[in-house]
């Protein structure tokens, strides 16, 4: 997902040559992330500059580095951490005025600017589906994997407007949502 993800941030800042990626070092698929990122980014002639954090403190080292660096735009990584920090992530990406993308619709929800990622409705629709079949009988370890098919991606026209950034047409209606 966060090839798409640097996909949309891409024709959002056409002009960039690096983005930014914020890495949860400990989460189970960083590297996988990682190397996601990278062939993405070498597909799209970008350059992509890594920070990792952590912890609260390194969460605001690597929003000091992305400022002093001018990273121009970021995709922030999945990771639980990140979710549980999530005000605090759109609040960063806001004074640093640097468009960011995420994971989940609840950041664009609080004023995150652009978010690309599954459409939990979808996803919780495929669980009653899996306990309906064992309700009904079904082993569950007989059970085929499912994976979710629908994605949303939501832009938030006021943050953006607040980040002084132009919004394409293009980009405007592939979202599935936007917030005004």
């Amino acid at each position: 997902m966060e090839p798409k993800r640097l996909g949309l941030l891409r024709e959002l800042v056409p002009q960039a040559h690096t983005i930014g990626f914020l890495l949860n070092p400990s989460f189970t698929q960083a590297e996988s992330q990682l190397a996601d990122m990278r062939q993405a980014a070498r597909a799209m002639n970008l350059a992509i500059t890594v920070f990792r954090a952590n912890t609260d403190q390194e969460i605001d080292a690597a929003f000091e580095a992305i400022a002093q660096q001018r990273v121009p735009a970021l995709v922030v990584g999945a990771k639980p951490f990140f979710d549980t920090r999530r005000k605090e992530l759109v609040a960063l990406a806001a004074r640093n005025a640097v468009p960011a993308i995420y994971h989940f619709r609840e950041y664009a929800d609080d004023g995150g600017l652009m978010s690309y990622g599954l459409n939990f409705a979808d996803v919780y629709r495929l669980v009653g589906v899996y306990t309906g079949k064992v309700l009904k009988g079904a082993k569950p370890g007989e059970l085929p994997v499912m994976q979710a098919t629908k994605f949303e991606f939501v832009i938030n026209l006021k943050t953006a407007k607040a980040l002084g950034v132009q919004i394409s047409d293009n980009l405007l209606s592939l979202a599935d949502a936007v917030i005004e």
